[in-house]
């Protein structure tokens, strides 16, 4: 893959959509809706991420209308206002945001990090990650990891489990020591509510999951679980049960209205994406149906305590960014001076091995000639090519592409193949006829450039 191109989003994220749109944004899974995206044209990377709030997709590509025509159809079922499109530079921020826990339901809450690596590694397994999301992917994952370090972003960081609890305190009539629980789902976010409803010391608490096993190892793990089951007795378990909070990884609903029908006075929270709770569940008297949408209440209290931690991620983001940009601009500059390089390496190539041949016609060369005539072929590689060098370090800064990529075309390797140089009598130029003059740059990356220009002319220029 290139080193080079453009980065382009899409998101479908809580700040602007409803569960239900979430939900209709990810009716595939991660890994369906990467190899949809290499198969779309122009795209040579892509990554996509889905949490209970948010559905997104990225691309790379050589020209930014390309990634828009490949994210298009990403939410075509979505209303135009909760889609967010968003172009290369809002996307390397956007995507440390996401990382840091900026944009997340519950500010600075930590599970969307580890959320992000796992979907890189499932983008890694169809070899959709190139050198363009490697480097916004990790430098994502840096500040994630910096943001939870360095400051206090994350203390006292609700989950949404924890957060359902929360709620759930709040709106239940009875104290919660006397309240009777049941969690349906074992996975993560049901691990995180069981947790959560551990720690407030409820009544009678019970793990329900489709795998027995795990409920069972969940059960082990959080002290205060009374029971786990599977989901033959659900009808039974969701009578029996106060407070409900539901987190599966189901694709359909769990519970259903017909289940409810003799639960009685019973709160559900549902913290699932897709949803697992039939929204018409709550029109069964007495029962209470809450979604992620109503968690907004408990976790905006959660981000006026932490605002302060909030401003310190902001800038350490702004500082992350810029080194990002910079980065990025040097490798595009770096990709076009390594074709430059290479080109002229392999005109000087063949015009030095027609010159030390007619020489040798003249009379045998010593060492120290043949070094001479070496040299003097490096030195004019290296003052011819300083000033485009710069030109094109100063085109990425000022976000020239139109030069970069001129020069790429310019410089192609493959120029060179054109009118071979005849060893029977002078050659010809081949290639462009192009005049420079000028000192050699002096920020030069030779680590950049290492292994594309041969080692002796980045030592005659960084030596000049």
């Amino acid at each position: 893959m290139r080193d080079s191109g453009v980065i382009s989003g899409v998101s479908v994220a809580h700040d602007r959509a409803s569960v239900r749109e979430i939900e209709a944004a990810s009716s595939d899974d991660v890994r369906t809706v990467v190899e949809r995206l290499l198969a779309c044209d122009g795209v040579t990377e892509a990554f996509s991420l889905q949490t209970c709030n948010r559905a997104e997709a990225y691309v790379v590509t050589d020209d930014a209308a390309d990634g828009r025509r490949a994210l298009d159809d990403f939410a075509p079922d979505v209303r135009d206002g909760s889609v967010r499109y968003m172009d290369h530079e809002e996307t390397l921020r956007h995507l440390m945001r996401v990382a840091s826990g900026l944009e997340s339901l519950v500010l600075g809450e930590d599970q969307i990090l580890g959320q992000v690596k796992a979907g890189i590694e499932a983008a890694r397994e169809r070899d959709a990650i190139g050198p363009m999301l490697e480097d916004a992917l990790m430098k994502a994952v840096h500040v994630g990891e910096r943001a939870r370090d360095e400051t206090a972003i994350n203390e006292g960081a609700v989950s949404l489990g924890s957060a359902a609890v929360r709620l759930a305190r709040a709106e239940l009539d009875a104290p919660v020591g006397e309240v009777d629980a049941l969690v349906v789902g074992a996975g993560e976010m049901g691990t995180l509510a069981t947790k959560a409803l551990a720690s407030v010391d409820v009544g009678d608490l019970v793990v329900a999951n489709r795998t027995v096993a795990n409920a069972r190892h969940l059960a082990r793990e959080v002290p205060g679980v009374s029971t786990a089951a599977g989901l033959g007795d659900l009808r039974g378990r969701l009578r029996d049960a106060d407070l409900v909070i539901t987190a599966t990884s189901s694709p359909d609903y769990v519970v259903t209205p017909e289940q409810l029908d003799d639960a009685g006075e019973t709160m559900l929270i549902d913290i699932a994406q897709p949803r697992d709770v039939d929204p018409a569940a709550g029109d069964i008297d007495g029962v209470r149906v809450r979604d992620i949408d109503d968690l907004e209440t408990v976790t905006d209290r959660t981000a006026e305590r932490r605002e302060r931690a909030a401003r310190e991620v902001e800038a350490m983001i702004d500082e992350e960014f810029d080194r990002l940009l910079a980065a990025y601009k040097r490798k595009r500059a770096d990709e076009a001076i390594s074709s430059m390089y290479e080109a002229a390496e392999h005109v000087k190539r063949r015009e030095v091995s027609t010159a030390l041949s007619k020489l040798e016609s003249q009379g045998e060369l010593t060492d120290e000639q043949r070094e001479t005539v070496e040299s003097l072929a490096d030195a004019l590689v290296g003052q011819i090519l300083a000033a485009p060098t710069k030109s094109l370090r100063d085109a990425a800064g000022d976000d020239d592409w139109t030069t970069i990529q001129t020069a790429m075309q310019l410089f192609d390797p493959g120029f060179g193949d054109l009118g071979a140089s005849d060893s029977a009598g002078p050659s010809e130029p081949s290639g462009p006829s192009i005049e420079f003059s000028g000192e050699p740059p002096e920020d030069l990356d030779r680590e950049a450039l290492e292994g594309e220009v041969p080692r002796r002319v980045l030592e005659q220029l960084s030596d000049d």
